[in-house]
């Protein structure tokens, strides 16, 4: 079931735990065809995509927002090797988060997130193996949520340490 020693399932658990004793609260959005998501205690906002600047030979970029630099992740180019910006750039947000370092992280996104109460049930944790060995192992845990139509929606729960 759930592995209760990984470091981050911790911190879910203790963000569940504030907010309610059985769900966990995220902010869920679509990186290509993937389903990710943060849990909304490490979002402090969500707002339209200013300019971004780069070099575009990697997937961080630099932003700045409220008279601040932030450092912006393009998850679809770390992942598919595409930047999301090439793709639709009229659509773009972006997720302020916090990185493991404490700095303003931004994530861009081509659509509004979505907030979404997950049972705790029904997060499992990802296997270190496959996390070491593959591009998602930037998630630290995964939902299957069953949907009305006898489908499921696997949604990829970030883990904040690893995006950079």
């Amino acid at each position: 079931m759930i592995n209760s020693q990984s470091k981050t399932f911790d911190s879910l658990e203790y963000i569940a735990a504030k907010t309610s004793n059985s769900y966990l609260k995220i902010v869920v959005f679509t990186i290509g065809k993937l389903t990710v998501a943060l849990p909304v205690a490490k979002v402090k906002k969500v707002t339209k995509k200013s300019t971004i600047y780069s070099s575009g030979l990697t997937h961080v970029h630099l932003t700045h927002i409220d008279q601040q630099e932030i450092t912006v992740i393009d998850l679809h180019q770390k992942l598919f090797k595409v930047s999301q910006s090439q793709l639709d750039r009229e659509k773009e947000y972006l997720i302020i988060t916090k990185s493991f370092l404490g700095e303003p992280l931004g994530i861009v996104v081509n659509e509004t997130p979505r907030l979404m109460d997950i049972p705790l049930t029904q997060i499992r944790t990802i296997p270190n193996t496959y996390r070491q060995a593959d591009t998602l192992g930037i998630a630290s845990h995964v939902a299957v949520i069953p949907q009305e139509d006898d489908t499921s929606k696997t949604i990829f729960i970030l883990d904040l340490e690893r995006l950079v």
